[in-house]
C-alpha cells in the first residue's frame, strides 16, 4: 500500500507539461510558444491551486519575453541605423547580448518550471522575474 500513489489527489500535470514543450519548441519553430500562452490561458481558470502557479509562471514568461524580445529589436533597428555614423556598432553588440540573454531566461525558466510541474509541486515565486 506504501507504493501505491493516490493519483485522485494529485492535480492533472500534462497541459502543464505541454506549454513548457511548446515554449521550448519555440526555439525551433518560433511559433510554438503562442500556443502554449493560449493554452495557459484557457486552463488557468479551471487548474487546481498548484497548476495555477504555472499556468501564472507561463503567461508571465510568455509576456516578459516578448517585451525584452521586441525592446531587442527596437535596440538593433536603432544601431543599425546609427552604425552609418559608427556609433551604432556598440550598440548593435549590446542588443545581440540583451537577446542571448533574453533566450537563456527563457529556457531556464522553462525548464526550471519543467522540473517542478514534473515533481507535482507548485511553482515556489510565479510572480519573480528571474527563475
Amino acid at each position: 500500500m506504501a507504493d501505491q500513489v493516490d493519483y485522485a489527489a494529485r492535480e492533472d500535470t500534462t497541459m502543464a507539461i505541454v506549454c513548457y514543450a511548446l515554449y521550448l519548441a519555440a526555439f525551433i519553430t518560433g511559433i510554438t510558444a503562442i500556443i502554449g500562452v493560449v493554452i495557459a490561458y484557457m486552463q488557468q481558470s479551471t487548474a487546481g491551486p498548484d497548476m495555477r502557479t504555472h499556468y501564472t509562471f507561463l503567461i508571465r514568461t510568455f509576456w516578459i519575453g516578448i517585451v525584452l524580445m521586441l525592446g531587442t529589436c527596437v535596440l538593433a533597428g536603432v544601431g543599425a541605423l546609427l552604425s552609418i555614423i559608427l556609433i551604432g556598432i556598440p550598440i548593435l553588440f549590446f542588443a545581440g547580448a540583451v537577446g542571448v540573454v533574453t533566450t537563456v531566461w527563457f529556457a531556464v525558466r522553462c525548464i526550471v518550471g519543467l522540473v517542478y510541474v514534473s515533481r507535482g509541486e507548485p511553482y515556489p515565486r510565479p510572480y519573480a522575474v528571474l527563475a
